[in-house]
């Protein structure tokens, strides 16, 4: 087996190495919060840094109870023994692959990481496009129509993977899409594991989310973090929250958690019960949070959208996914390498999320677009007009320009 570097972090590194060598780069290829951290979770983990015990492999009661806690003012009443908590939810998703066994049915495109994990475990992932203008849910009508035929030629497919919202396209999923899916689930017996790290940050919180645990909560895995909507990805901690009942898939759960990492960080995860148990801080720096990656991600929008790139308005997140193809450039690899290379935008292209190659897509990220320094960083968080910023109208401005010169061809 060739494991490569995720796309995602070999970009960074890219850029980074660029900027270093003195190359202005517009940095829109990681998803990464760009938020500093809240100094009362600075003010949590110094007070807990002297606990060095590694603790419950399921993680600390506090924070299991927490973790419930948040999932039961979102209507979903949850027990604290089914909350497992781990290093990130991206080691959590590699270890419900482990313990659910079989295939699994990914959206296409999806984030780098889901197909990646399932070929380390040797899951051969069934990819399945939604339904037009949507994304991070495959479409019920093929889902079921892949799996019959995946099991006639006898191959074990055990579970569906949904991202609400999605990355890399921003767009979330209708009740519809999730209602029909959930039907699928059921007939086919898929247990259905939904990622929502980026639940907290829909731009438009007022429509009521639906998550397929509302509606299939017997078969359903969600497992989240404090990594987008806190901007704690360096922290890394996730939690997971297991359908009633599930004690059997909780032990292996377990068995593979203890033989991997152990236990999560003593001291991160006194932090996390306090973000989890949502104090009126926390929740005005996510909902502050939410406007600002909003904003950007819909003036990001209408720069491609001027350029002329067909692009479905982005939902939540900090992501959209611009198709190109209209310029006639070549797929999504020569785009990318264009922007980068040419006129200092970088982006990720679409075949690094199972899209296809020749298809002229790219994951846009705008939540490093904030500033350079936390300074820059918070007065963006709270200005009325971040647009307005100097250093965010810079680099609005360069996108515009580099667009409008790899439409007419000049570097």
């Amino acid at each position: 087996m060739t494991i490569t570097l995720s796309a995602t972090l070999a970009a960074n590194e890219d850029i980074e190495r660029r900027r270093r060598a003195g190359e202005r780069v517009l940095h829109l290829a990681f998803g990464e919060a760009g938020l500093p951290v809240h100094p009362a979770l600075r003010d949590r983990l110094a007070a807990a840094s002297g606990h060095n015990g590694y603790g419950p492999v399921a993680g600390a009661a506090a924070l299991r109870e927490a973790a419930a806690g948040y999932w039961a003012r979102r209507g979903l009443p949850t027990d604290p023994e089914l909350v497992v908590c781990g290093p990130g939810s991206k080691p959590l998703l590699y270890a419900l692959l482990l313990a659910l066994g079989g295939d699994i049915v990914l959206p296409v495109p999806s984030w780098v990481s889901y197909a990646a994990q399932a070929a380390l475990v040797g899951s051969r992932p069934l990819l399945v496009p939604p339904p037009p203008g949507e994304g991070g849910v495959p479409d019920p009508g093929r889902v079921a129509a892949e799996v019959r035929r995946a099991r006639a030629a006898g191959r074990t497919v055990a579970s569906v993977l949904v991202t609400l919202p999605d990355n890399p396209t921003g767009r979330l999923a209708t009740p519809g899409s999730l209602a029909r899916l959930v039907e699928v689930a059921r007939e086919l017996d898929l247990t259905i594991i939904s990622d929502e790290i980026y639940r907290d940050l829909v731009h438009d919180p007022a429509p009521p989310f639906t998550s397929p645990a509302d509606l299939a909560p017997e078969r359903t895995v969600v497992t989240t973090g404090l990594s987008k909507s806190l901007a704690l990805g360096g922290w890394r901690i996730g939690v997971a929250r297991l359908p009633a009942g599930a004690y059997a898939l909780r032990g292996k759960l377990l068995a593979v958690a203890s033989e991997i990492w152990s236990a999560p960080a003593a001291p991160v995860q006194e932090a996390a019960a306090y973000a989890f148990g949502e104090p009126p801080e926390l929740v005005e720096r996510v909902a502050l949070s939410r406007r600002l990656h909003g904003t950007l991600a819909r003036a990001v929008h209408e720069r491609f959208a001027a350029a002329g790139a067909g692009a479905p308005r982005p939902q939540g997140g900090f992501y959209l996914y611009p198709d190109l193809g209209h310029l006639g450039l070549g797929g999504s690899a020569e785009v990318a390498r264009l922007l980068l290379e040419e006129h200092g935008i970088g982006v990720l292209p679409g075949h690094a999320f199972g899209d296809d190659p020749g298809a002229a897509r790219v994951r846009v990220a705008v939540s490093l677009l904030h500033g350079d320094s936390p300074e820059q960083r918070l007065t963006a968080l709270t200005s009325d007009d971040p647009l307005r910023l100097p250093w965010i109208a810079a680099d609005l401005d360069h996108l515009s320009r580099g667009l409008r010169a790899l439409a007419s061809g000049r570097a």
